[in-house]
């Protein structure tokens, strides 16, 4: 028996190395055919050799999605607003830039999330740390968010962000850290000798400033050298190998991601979700979305001040302007208020939007030619934002202030209209809701009223510290220098004008020391979220952003002196001189949550999961919508499927199939259809075993083992690092659904749209006694190619098999075949 098993080994091995000597690992980790596509230099130049790479580059995109229902979507603060399904994934992606010779290196992440938490951050680390080592680190890794209204929340570790998240919901904590460090891990496995190149340019048509009269508000002197009250301006990074292949770009815009409102309750990405999908589309001709190796981020930049509602805002009961200091209408006040975007509808506005991104940056991207080269460098420091002493001249030193939000915050902007009777630029209290607050939450100490004036405080969220503290005060200030490109690593959301002071006086602090000619760009959401940054000016108005400058009025004057002195010390090479500072604290909280739990599931009498309810029409035309109707599960249990790590077992059903994995006996058996497999491993260094059943994958290595398994397009992948300390990552990625075509020629579908697409939509609505249904809609694009298709769902259901017993079960269900018909 070890003979045949020993040769059994050999033979897979072999296959193993013969297999890997032909394929190519892409973006997202899987192993294919080398890309097709030609060089493509920049400039037009196609003679790119090998010598004049510059930097080690790599990109790596993977979903950080996490539960699509019932957990509430993070960005307007809106209790109602839970999730309900998906309209498009989320994804993390990373680039990593590193000096070819010696260990210095820069990793930036955008993903498709609301803001960088702390908790996000220091657990990312932590992971990271154990993967790598000292390689990155605090100083050189930049997480960002690209501020998504419509992801989902509860992965915070401060209370006050605990209130309209539900609590801390570890699902989508896990989600984020897990796909944020995925992305880095593949970008970090595909790194080559590349080039960069940088361009940029001016949007038009796709912004304003929703607080046009605190922008007003600064000094005129400083507004008339500017042609308009937003920055307009886009910064994009193009990244090619030493032989021209396309690799990915970063591009930074600002403008929220508030194309959908506040009553949208599909996972989506935004505006800028939607550029990088048009982009990332475009260069990986041929793949699914979410798949290819091209990876394009839209990252955020100083957007505090920034909407992409561009027809401005009306009153929604009676049509007029409300375009004024208190942005409220004469019937129904500021709750009336709302921007409208330039579509029909949210979904035509995001469309539109972030088509206008996408062309830009696809102008700004052929036409780069601009190549950055230089050193790389990186500074960080942790600072007590809560006390920072400002020299604002020779005489005069001020201070930041304990966090606290003004009576403005809960009036909300005209992107997502507040409650009650809150208005935006109040600058005096209320005595109705002063004294609710002083009854619940304590009255603010005299000291954080003066020093938050003219800021009427409503929460004095510094001074709360039960269950735990309701703000930061330890935050990241960070700069990451990739040769002549300098990427400030802002803690929330500057306005434009806060913006254009900070990337000055930046560009004059590098100017002053021996660099100058850099290229500085401010990317928001950075790392830990303090919500917004004022100018002194905006401040004194108290709308909704100044009520939200938490560390006061002097806020914006105390990250200029931080980030003057973080690049003081990269110029001068100097920035192991810096004080590290405080370390922020990481609270002992797993999952704190008020989400419904999730139990056994039915469906209704003479159906079962994945039946249709509501059929498809058997012919449709392009721009018509595909609808079909099942009986549906939640989808959190697809993101949620239970797994124990002591025991280290791990059972999952996929129709008739159960896969047992326990790696203490390293024994893996599968049941197929009244066959049985049983295979054992004891103890194989560094071997990779492939074998197929029915379209069914499996690849393991045990000492860094992997363990790879798809059945249809459900995914489940598991990685094992350090077997003797029996650490288990663990991470899904499940499609809900697929569009899939005939082929006459092949007698066989084949998927032509998933989950990512921006094409389809899923909804899901609870029903009672248990029940629930799924709605999938197909939205045909133009062009659609006529044939005979279908639509799918994949979900999991709970079912009871003793009292204390419940397992989670997949299912599918189809619709019937319809027809697309030409034009």
């Amino acid at each position: 028996m070890i003979l045949i098993a020993c040769l059994v080994l050999m033979i897979s091995l072999t296959v193993v190395l013969l297999v890997l000597h032909f394929l190519t690992k892409n973006t997202n980790g899987k192993w294919g055919y080398p890309s097709p596509s030609e060089p493509s230099a920049p400039g037009g130049c196609t003679n790119n050799i090998a010598e004049e790479a510059k930097y080690l580059v790599g990109v790596g995109r993977a979903d950080c999605t996490g539960p699509v229902a019932q957990v509430p979507l993070m960005g307007y603060a809106n209790p109602d607003q839970v999730g309900g399904g998906l309209l498009s994934r989320l994804y993390s992606r990373a680039f990593i830039v590193a000096e070819p010779e010696g260990s210095k290196r820069v990793v930036f992440v955008s993903a498709d999330i609301g803001m960088v938490s702390q908790r996000v951050r220091l657990e990312v680390l932590k992971q990271l740390r154990s993967k790598y080592g000292e390689l990155y680190r605090q100083d050189n890794v930049i997480l960002s968010g690209t501020h998504t209204h419509s992801g989902p929340g509860g992965y915070f570790q401060y209370t006050l962000f605990w209130i309209t998240s539900k609590g801390l919901v570890q699902p989508a904590l896990s989600s984020i850290v897990n796909g944020i460090v995925k992305s880095i891990a593949i970008a970090h496995e595909n790194m080559k000798r590349g080039r960069l190149f940088i361009n940029r340019g001016t949007v038009e048509n796709s912004q304003i400033n929703r607080s046009p009269f605190s922008y007003l508000a600064n000094p005129e002197s400083e507004r008339n050298r500017y042609s308009s009250n937003t920055d307009k301006e886009m910064v994009l990074l193009k990244m090619v190998d030493e032989d021209g292949h396309e690799l990915g770009l970063i591009s930074w815009f600002a403008v929220h991601p508030v194309s959908m409102n506040n009553s949208n309750h599909l996972v989506n990405s935004d505006n800028v979700g939607y550029a990088s999908y048009l982009f990332e589309q475009e260069k990986n001709k041929g793949m699914l979305p979410g798949e290819g190796s091209f990876v394009a981020a839209f990252a955020s930049s100083n957007l505090g001040d920034v909407s992409p509602n561009t027809r401005g805002p009306f009153c929604a009961n009676t049509g007029e302007s409300c375009d004024n200091p208190q942005s409220s209408c004469p019937v129904g006040g500021a709750a009336m208020c709302m921007a409208k975007g330039p579509g029909n509808d949210m979904f035509e506005s995001t469309r539109i939007i972030g088509q206008n991104i996408y062309l830009k940056a696809k102008e700004l991207y052929e036409k780069a030619s601009q190549e950055v080269t230089g050193a790389l460098s990186s500074a960080h420091q942790w600072v007590n934002m809560s006390s920072v002493s400002v020299e604002l001249n020779a005489t005069h030193t001020v201070k930041t202030c304990k966090p606290a939000l003004g009576h403005s915050f809960a009036a909300g902007t005209i992107d997502g209209v507040g409650a009650f009777n809150f208005t935006q630029g109040s600058v005096e209290g209320d005595p109705f809701w002063d004294q609710i607050r002083d009854q619940l939450l304590g009255e603010p100490s005299n000291e954080t009223k003066a020093c938050h004036k003219p800021k009427p405080i409503l929460f004095n969220t510094g001074e709360m510290t039960r269950p735990h503290p309701w703000h930061p005060d330890i935050v990241d200030v960070q700069i990451a220098a990739i040769g002549s490109l300098a990427i400030l690593a802002v803690p929330g959301e500057f306005t434009t004008m806060s913006g254009r002071r900070l990337r000055e006086a930046v560009k004059s602090e590098f100017d002053s020391h021996g660099t100058p000619g850099m290229n500085v760009v401010i990317a928001g959401l950075c790392n830990v979220y303090t919500h917004y940054i004022t100018t002194y000016e905006e401040y004194q108005a108290q709308r909704y952003e100044a009520a939200s400058t938490i560390y006061g009025p002097h806020t914006l004057s105390a990250y200029i002196q931080l980030y003057r002195g973080l690049a003081k010390a990269i110029a001068l090479n100097a920035t192991q001189e810096l004080s590290p500072g405080p370390e922020p604290p990481l609270f002992n909280v797993t999952s704190v949550t008020l989400l419904p739990s999730l139990g056994a599931e039915s469906a209704p009498a003479n159906k079962t999961f994945g039946d249709v309810l509501e059929e498809v029409r058997q012919e449709y035309r392009e721009r018509e919508v595909a609808k079909v109707t099942f009986v549906g599960a939640n989808p959190r249990n697809s993101a949620e499927n239970a797994f124990g790590i002591d025991g280290m077992m791990l059972e999952f059903g996929i129709d008739r199939m159960m896969l047992e994995f326990g790696i203490d006996r390293m024994m893996l058996e599968f049941g197929i259809d009244g066959m049985m497999l049983e295979f054992g491993v004891f103890g194989i260094d560094g071997m990779m075993l492939e074998f197929g059943i029915d379209g069914m994958m499996l690849e393991f290595g045990i000492d860094g083992m992997m363990l790879e398994f798809g059945i249809d397009r459900m995914m489940l992948e598991f990685g094992v690092f350090g077997i003797d300390g029996m650490m288990l990552e663990f991470g899904t990625e499940h499609n809900f659904l697929t569009v899939e075509r005939y082929s006459n020629i092949s007698s066989s579908w084949r998927v032509v749209l998933n989950d990512a697409s921006w094409d389809t939509r899923f909804y899901w609505s609870k029903g009672s006694r248990g029940q629930s249904n799924v709605s999938i809609e197909w939205h045909i694009a133009a062009g659609a190619e006529p044939g005979v298709y279908r639509l799918r769902y994949f979900g999991h259901y709970k079912k009871r098999l003793s009292f204390l017993r419940v397992i989670t079960v997949p299912f599918e269900g189809s619709s019937s075949a319809f027809h697309i018909t030409a034009p």
